[in-house]
C-alpha cells in the first residue's frame, strides 16, 4: 500500500514542476524576475528528486524518500538554475548583440547566425565573429561544469546532402576553434542538422536567413 506520505511528497512535487513547464512563458523568466530560472530549477528538481528518492528509498518508506530526495533535488535544480542565470547575464555583456541567447531553464543556446558567421556556402568563419567565439571560449572556462554541442543548421535550399555535409563542416570549424581558445576538446562535440530543424519557414528570405546558424548548447553536467 502507498503511504499517505508518499503519495503527498509525489502530488506536491508533481504539481510544483507541471507549474513550472505550463505557466505562460514555460521556462522564461518573467519580465522582473531575474530569479525565475533558479525558481523553475528548484521546482523541477524538486520533482525529479522526489521520484528518484521514492523509487531507491531502501528503508521502505517511500514517503520519507521522497520527501529527502525533494529536498535534495530542489536545492541542486536551484543551484544549476542560478549559475545558468549568473552565466547568461555575463554571455549577454560580453557577445555582439546579434547573437542571440536563450535560457529555457536547464541549458544555455547561443545562436551565431550565419551573416556574422560564414559567407554563403563558405566554412571560413569571417574575421567579425573569432571575437565573440574567444569571448563565448573564455565564459564557458570560467563556468567549467558543462558541455557544449555545437550545432550546424542550414536552410533548404540546395540538396539536403549537400546542406547536411555543410553544416557538419560548420560545427567543426567552430568546435576548433574554440580548442584553440582553450576549451577541452573533451566538453564539446560537434553536430551537423542540415535542413532538418528550421526555427523558421523556409519560404521566405527573412525565414531563411533565420535557419541559417550554428547553435552552441551548453548544457550544465550533473552534480
Amino acid at each position: 500500500m502507498i503511504s499517505s506520505r508518499f503519495t503527498l511528497a509525489l502530488l506536491t512535487a508533481g504539481t510544483l514542476t507541471l507549474s513550472a513547464c505550463t505557466e505562460p512563458g514555460q521556462l522564461v523568466a518573467q519580465p522582473g524576475d531575474p530569479n525565475q530560472k533558479t525558481k523553475n530549477g528548484a521546482l523541477i528538481g524538486a520533482g525529479a528528486g522526489a521520484l528518484l528518492g521514492a523509487l531507491t528509498s531502501s528503508d521502505g518508506d517511500r514517503g520519507d524518500g521522497a520527501l529527502k530526495g525533494a529536498v535534495i533535488g530542489g536545492a541542486l535544480g536551484a543551484g544549476a538554475g542560478y549559475a545558468l542565470d549568473r552565466q547568461e547575464a555575463d554571455l549577454r555583456r560580453q557577445l555582439d548583440s546579434d547573437v542571440t541567447i536563450t535560457n529555457t531553464g536547464d541549458r544555455l543556446i547561443v545562436s551565431l547566425p550565419q551573416n556574422i558567421t560564414f559567407a554563403t556556402d563558405s566554412t571560413t568563419v569571417q574575421p567579425g565573429i573569432r571575437d565573440d567565439l574567444q569571448a563565448l571560449a573564455n565564459n564557458v572556462q570560467v563556468y567549467a561544469n558543462s558541455t557544449l554541442q555545437i550545432v550546424g543548421h542550414t536552410d533548404s535550399d540546395g540538396e539536403a546532402a549537400y546542406n547536411q555535409q555543410l553544416s557538419e563542416e560548420r560545427a567543426f570549424v567552430v568546435s576548433n576553434i574554440l580548442v584553440a581558445n582553450g576549451v577541452p576538446q573533451s566538453r564539446l562535440q560537434a553536430i551537423g542538422r542540415g535542413e532538418s530543424q528550421p526555427v523558421a519557414t523556409n519560404l521566405t528570405p527573412e525565414g531563411k536567413a533565420q535557419n541559417r546558424r550554428v547553435d552552441i548548447v551548453i548544457l550544465p553536467n550533473a552534480a
